[in-house]
């Protein structure tokens, strides 16, 4: 049972988030947990849908976002998140079990989107403290700039989602995947 009350319709989320929850609905079709739970702070929910939807016109395909998510979801230890971005990639990104395996492990079977995942983890694991040659290494394999401040940008966002549904221990409604131990 979440440890933050999650309002159970978008009717009794706070009046300044049901515009927003509507927006969700419309989009996904469903209201998740997360999206409700995250509504007891209006100005945070507006900031994570702004975020969100801005980063989702960016540069990096769905597919590689999906994969960045699964990576920083098991560093974390985020089932909640593990199992949302397992639902996701499966289902709207079409990674296979191979796929999300790898990402699950900080890595990518797609070459171009193996240095993708890895720099992700590699920003995670040493707090933005990477080194040229990370940098470097994300560039050759065909990232320019944008992306590789994209890439960090996810990391950010899917560090936060992670943070605060381990925080309220959201409850999960995907199918459920237990992330192993945080790092």
């Amino acid at each position: 049972m979440s440890r933050i009350p999650t309002p159970a319709t978008i009717e009794a989320a706070p009046t300044a988030s049901r515009p927003l929850l509507e927006g969700v609905k419309k989009q996904l079709g469903v209201v998740p947990n997360m999206f409700r739970l995250i509504s007891n702070s209006p100005a945070s929910l507006e900031s994570y849908l702004g975020l969100s939807g801005a980063l989702n016109k960016g540069a990096l395909p769905a597919q590689t976002r999906e994969r960045i998510a699964l990576a920083i979801a098991e560093i974390n230890g985020c089932s909640y998140c593990l199992s949302a971005h397992t639902y996701l990639g499966k289902n709207l990104a079409k990674l296979d079990d191979a796929e999300i395996t790898a990402n699950r492990n900080g890595a990518s079977n797609n070459p171009k989107s193996d240095a993708a995942v890895r720099f992700a983890v590699k920003v995670v694991r040493e707090h933005g403290h990477v080194t040229e040659d990370d940098i470097n290494a994300v560039k050759s394999a065909g990232y320019d700039d944008a992306q590789v401040i994209e890439i960090v940008l996810h990391v950010a966002i899917n560090t936060w989602t992670n943070y605060i549904n381990e925080v309220a221990k959201t409850d999960i409604d995907f199918p459920v995947v237990t992330a192993r131990q945080a790092a």
